[in-house]
């Protein structure tokens, strides 16, 4: 079993920053593809950042590139999300969730695990 758990959302004024972090626990996630997924009230769940499991292949939604960054640090066992320039649209519940494999995938279907979210409201 593997526990993921999302710290780092809150209420910001469009045009800040705030940084995600998610924390596993149970097993190591260190040799699997990573997710940053959203899901804003009245909208289907999307994949806003995601990353293969040796950090070396980052891809972006596009409403989000060049704004968000995901990273990871395996010796930690942690994924980021470091948010810039945010905007209203932005607003959504923020989920991690853990891949079986080693490369990354927009697809929800091929994450295993998922944290409870953290919620981000970015005010205009």
């Amino acid at each position: 079993q593997v526990q993921l758990v999302e710290s780092g959302g809150g209420l910001v004024q469009a045009g800040g920053s705030l940084r995600l972090s998610c924390a596993a626990s149970g097993r190591t996630v260190g040799s699997y593809a990573m997710g940053w997924s959203r899901q804003a009230p009245g909208k289907e769940r999307e994949f806003a950042a995601t990353i293969s499991a040796s950090g070396g292949l980052t891809n972006y939604a596009d409403s989000v590139k060049g704004r968000f960054t995901i990273s990871r640090d395996n010796a930690k066992n942690t994924v980021y999300l470091q948010m810039n320039s945010l905007k209203p649209e932005d607003t959504a519940v923020y989920y991690c969730a853990r891949s079986p494999y080693s490369t990354a995938s927009a697809n929800r279907q091929l994450y295993d695990y998922w944290g409870q979210g953290t919620q981000v409201t970015v005010s205009s």
